[in-house]
């Protein structure tokens, strides 16, 4: 009976162990615990996807944007709570693709016919002024 069986125990030791070492925290493996690890191990949960929400926590922590206590075994470890992190950390964690490239704006009129309409603008402008100096408006 040295099968799968066998190789669970140590698997849930490893996932403690990384946890701890991730967190800097030195947790004893009591049978709670270990049922909490057993049961992350059967919902199909991984060793790469601790390390991941895992890293993810801390990164939202240091920014402030979760309490340390996300970090808790007992709260990381609630099974529907660790799904969502999990997602979300997929999610932040996607390559924003880039903006598409906008062309420059392409003039439609001629720089002659660009300088004539600015003088047309800066003549009406002036003449607006005089108006208003003059009581006129």
């Amino acid at each position: 009976m040295n099968g799968p069986a066998a190789a669970v125990p140590a698997a849930l030791a490893q996932l403690h162990h990384t946890y701890c070492h991730l967190t800097g925290q030195s947790l004893t493996l009591g049978f709670d615990r270990e049922r909490l690890w057993f049961e992350f191990h059967r919902a199909g949960y991984t060793l790469v996807e601790l390390v991941q929400v895992v890293r993810y926590l801390q990164k939202e922590i240091r920014h402030t944007r979760r309490n340390v206590g996300a970090l808790k075994l007992s709260n990381l470890l609630q099974l529907d709570r660790f799904e969502e992190d999990l997602s979300i950390s997929r999610v932040r964690l996607a390559p924003l693709l880039p903006a598409p490239a906008k062309p420059p704006p392409v003039p439609t009129l001629s720089p002659a016919e660009q300088e004539r309409g600015r003088r047309h603008a800066l003549d009406q402008l002036r003449a607006l002024k005089k108006q208003l100096r003059d009581g006129q408006l």
